[in-house]
C-alpha cells in the first residue's frame, strides 16, 4: 500500500518574511488556537483557528485571489488550512513551511504576550 503526502502550495519562512514586509495586500493567517496566538504570533497575523476557517474566511478575505500566507506551530494545521482554502476557491494561498517554530528559530520578529 502506498501513501502519498498531499502537496499544497508552500513558501519558506525566509521567503514569507521577505514578501510580507513590502506587500501590504498579503493576509497572514494564523490557524492555531487562541491561547497559542496570545502567547506568541507573527506581527499583523489574523487569528482564524483551523476549525473555524470554513465558516469565517469569507468575512476576513472576501476576494479569492488575495495572497494568503498561512501558518501554525509546525506546518501541519496550516497545510490542512491551505487545502481547505483551495477547495473554497482561493487561488493564492500558501503554507509557511515549518510554522512559527521555524520562524522563531530564524529569529524573525514576533509579538509576545507579556
Amino acid at each position: 500500500m502506498f501513501f502519498f503526502k498531499s502537496t499544497v502550495p508552500s513558501i519558506t519562512v525566509e521567503k514569507a518574511f521577505e514578501e510580507i514586509a513590502p506587500h501590504n495586500n498579503i493576509v497572514l493567517l494564523d490557524v492555531r488556537n487562541a491561547h497559542e496566538y496570545e502567547e506568541v504570533h507573527i506581527k499583523d497575523a489574523v487569528l482564524l483557528p483551523l476549525q473555524e476557517l470554513e465558516q469565517k474566511i469569507e468575512n476576513i478575505v472576501p476576494r479569492k485571489e488575495t495572497p494568503i500566507f498561512v501558518y501554525c506551530r509546525t506546518g501541519n494545521r496550516s497545510t490542512k488550512a491551505v487545502q481547505k482554502l483551495i477547495k473554497l476557491g482561493y487561488t493564492n494561498a500558501y503554507n509557511i513551511t515549518g510554522g512559527i517554530m521555524e520562524w522563531e528559530q530564524k529569529h524573525f520578529p514576533v509579538t509576545v504576550q507579556k
